[in-house]
């Protein structure tokens, strides 16, 4: 069991360190055909982060394990809001931004929303369904880019500012880094998926406990050094604009592309997670119009990790 479990964390690392080089050597390939660095930070580089979420949803698609696929997206979502968010907080009070206010937490509300309705019309989500989330990710790119091009300071312009300092390397390279980064991601994928299976039959534990657990901390570790880093330097528009857009991404376009690719099954018994995902997100978007006017306080960020750890010993209770 050890060895499984040994491979697992060297999964976990090849999609971290996968999604590394793929986003660097598309950056660099990108600055070479002079495509705007904006652009580049708010596709590329925000993507980048939900590399490892995508490659363990296709992969679990895939393989017929549609409980993996769909719980990696809404186990992540949860951690990214209620842990990462949470303990972003603590570390130091967040304030919103009008856009964050009025529109992407509107946004990730709606799209929330739009997933469990989507999810509870039929048993499966189907090619359909994942070419509209697929759709509704472009315009949501198209959004971000649109922000940026009024020159609104948007959440993930740190980001963009880590991309201009990488070191410029030559097409080649480039090329090599982002075949190197797709091989890391998909062997990173297909390991933990696999091994993850083993422990979860091994110990008698299902597929859904698994991926809503282990897998979905797993694949947030992009998340979480970015949102808990920016915390610690005092930038809340990243830490907050790196969650939201994160569990955007997840849902349109890693259930999107994965539902394309083969339709995704769906157990109405991931409905208690995701209540528990919709009503955390209704928390978020009252957090600036009640305490303290247009922050996310310490005190939220403490309630959100003791919700988040009343679900955690509710996934092995239930």
């Amino acid at each position: 069991m050890l060895i499984e479990v040994f491979w697992i964390i060297v999964g976990f690392l090849l999609l971290i360190k996968g999604a590394d080089f793929l986003v660097n050597g598309s950056s660099n390939v990108a600055k070479k055909f002079h495509i705007p660095e904006i652009i580049i930070g708010l596709t590329i580089v925000s993507i980048g982060t939900s590399m490892p979420e995508l490659f363990v949803s296709i992969t679990s698609a895939i393989d017929g394990y549609s409980d993996m696929a769909v719980g990696n997206v809404i186990g992540s979502n949860l951690c990214n809001l209620l842990l990462i968010l949470g303990l972003s907080t603590v570390i130091k009070s967040i304030e919103f931004k009008k856009e964050t206010r009025l529109i992407e937490i509107p946004i990730t509300l709606f799209v929330t929303l739009a997933l469990f309705v989507m999810c509870n019309i039929g048993s499966n989500i189907t090619r359909i369904e994942g070419i509209i989330l697929t759709i509704l990710f472009i315009l949501f790119i198209g959004y971000t880019i649109y922000m940026a091009k009024k020159g609104e300071q948007f959440e993930k312009k740190d980001t963009i500012i880590e991309v201009q300092t990488k070191e410029d390397i030559s097409i080649i390279k480039s090329i090599l880094f982002i075949i190197l980064g797709i091989v890391g991601l998909k062997i990173g994928g297909d390991l933990v998926v696999n091994k993850s299976v083993l422990i979860a039959n091994a110990f008698g534990i299902s597929e859904k406990v698994i991926s809503l657990t282990i897998i979905a901390i797993g694949t947030s570790l992009p998340e979480l050094v970015t949102s808990v880093t920016a915390a610690i330097k005092g930038d809340s528009d990243i830490a907050i604009g790196n969650i939201l857009g994160s569990n955007i991404f997840n849902i349109l376009l890693i259930l999107g592309v994965s539902a394309i690719i083969t339709p995704i099954t769906y157990s109405i018994s991931y409905n208690n997670q995701l209540l528990v995902l919709i009503i955390s997100t209704v928390l978020l978007a009252l957090f600036p119009f009640i305490g303290a006017k247009n922050k996310m306080t310490r005190t939220n960020g403490i309630a959100y990790l003791i919700i988040y750890a009343i679900y955690m010993i509710g996934l092995f209770i239930v």
